[in-house]
C-alpha cells in the first residue's frame, strides 16, 4: 500500500504538557484512518502537526511525499481541512459560503453547487448559514473542505454534538468521500462511529500509540466475556451460574445477564431449557478495547 501519510517519532511539548510523545504510524492511500483518545490525548496536535498548521518539536512528517512544514501552498491545494469548530462568514447564504471558497481555489462556482448537492444541501443553498441545523452546517464545513477536490481530506470530530440522525446521515456522506479514492483522517470521541466508518484506527492517549490496527482486528485481540442477555425471569440467578464455569450473573429484573468466555455452552444450554426468550448476545466491541486500554476515569 502506498503511504499517503508518515508519522515517524513526532513530539510537541507546551510548557510542562508533552501533548505529542515519540508517535508514529502510517495512512495508507485511499484508507478511512480514525485517531481515537481521551481529552487531551494529543489528537488534535498531531492532526494539526501533520496538516502544516503547527510545527513539530522533533520527529517527521510526510504527507503526499512532502513535509507539510514550513507550510506550502502546491500542498495545500491537495488538503481538505474540517476543524472541530466551524466558522462561516456573517450573512452568507449557504451557496455564497462554498462560493468564496472555490473562489478561493480557483474552483468554478458549478463545482462548488455540485459540492452542496453532494452533501444534500440543495435545498438549503440559499439558508444563512446561522439558520442551518448543527447537522447542516457540518455537513457545509465539510463541503467546503472538499470544493477544491483535495486527494486528503482531514475530519476533526464532524459529528460532534449531533443527534443520532444527523451523525448517521453525515456518516453516509464521509462514506461517499472515501469511495471517490480520497484518504480521509478522522479524529472522533464516537467509538461506534470509527467502528462503522475506519479501515484502521489509532489508540493514543497522552501522546503516545497504544494500539494501531482494524476495529476488528482490536476487538478480537481483547480477552473479553460474551455477555448473554434473556428476559428476567426466565431463569433463576443460582441456575444462569451454574450454565459454565466462569459465569458471572447480573440480574435488573428485566435482563438477566451472564458474562462468559464459553458461549457456545451457555447458549446451547439456554436452549435445551427453552431459555432463550428475550435473547441478546453482545461481544467485545471497539469501545471496550478504548476503555481497557485508556482507563475508565474521568477526563477534563
Amino acid at each position: 500500500m502506498d503511504h499517503t501519510i508518515v508519522v515517524e517519532n513526532l513530539c510537541k511539548r507546551y510548557g510542562d504538557v508533552q501533548a505529542v510523545d515519540d508517535l508514529s504510524f502510517t495512512v495508507g492511500s485511499g484508507e478511512f484512518f480514525g485517531i481515537l483518545g481521551p481529552n487531551g490525548a494529543g489528537k488534535t496536535t498531531t492532526l494539526e502537526i501533520v496538516e502544516g498548521l503547527r510545527d513539530a518539536d522533533s520527529g517527521t512528517v510526510s504527507l503526499l511525499g512532502e513535509s507539510p512544514w514550513p507550510r506550502k501552498p502546491a500542498l495545500l491545494n491537495r488538503i481538505g481541512v474540517q476543524l472541530q469548530a466551524s466558522s462561516f462568514f456573517e450573512l452568507m447564504t449557504a451557496r455564497e459560503q462554498i462560493h468564496t471558497f472555490a473562489q478561493m481555489y480557483g474552483v468554478p462556482n458549478s463545482r462548488a453547487d455540485a459540492m452542496l448537492e453532494t452533501v444534500g444541501l440543495v435545498d438549503k443553498a440559499d439558508t444563512r448559514a446561522e439558520q442551518l441545523s448543527g447537522g447542516q452546517a457540518q455537513r457545509l464545513s465539510i463541503a467546503c473542505a472538499l470544493v477544491h477536490d483535495p486527494e486528503v481530506v482531514f475530519l476533526d470530530e464532524p459529528t460532534s454534538g449531533l443527534d443520532p440522525q444527523a451523525r448517521r446521515n453525515l456518516w453516509d456522506v464521509l462514506r461517499a468521500i472515501n469511495d471517490e479514492g480520497r484518504t480521509v483522517v478522522l479524529t472522533t470521541h464516537y467509538l461506534d462511529e470509527a467502528e462503522v466508518l475506519c479501515d484502521r484506527v489509532a489508540i493514543v492517549d497522552h501522546g503516545r500509540l497504544l494500539e494501531l490496527g482494524s476495529p476488528a482486528e482490536l476487538v478480537r485481540g481483547l480477552d473479553s466475556p460474551v455477555h448473554i442477555g434473556i428476559e428476567s425471569g426466565v431463569l433463576t440467578a443460582a441456575d444462569a451460574a451454574a450454565l459454565a464455569d466462569d459465569a458471572e450473573v447480573s440480574d435488573d429484573e428485566v435482563s438477566l445477564t451472564i458474562a462468559t468466555r464459553q458461549p457456545a455452552t451457555v447458549l446451547a444450554a439456554l436452549a435445551d431449557r427453552d431459555a432463550l426468550r428475550g435473547l441478546q448476545v453482545r461481544g467485545a466491541t471497539l469501545e471496550d478495547v478504548f476503555l481497557h486500554l485508556t482507563g475508565r476515569e474521568y477526563r477534563e
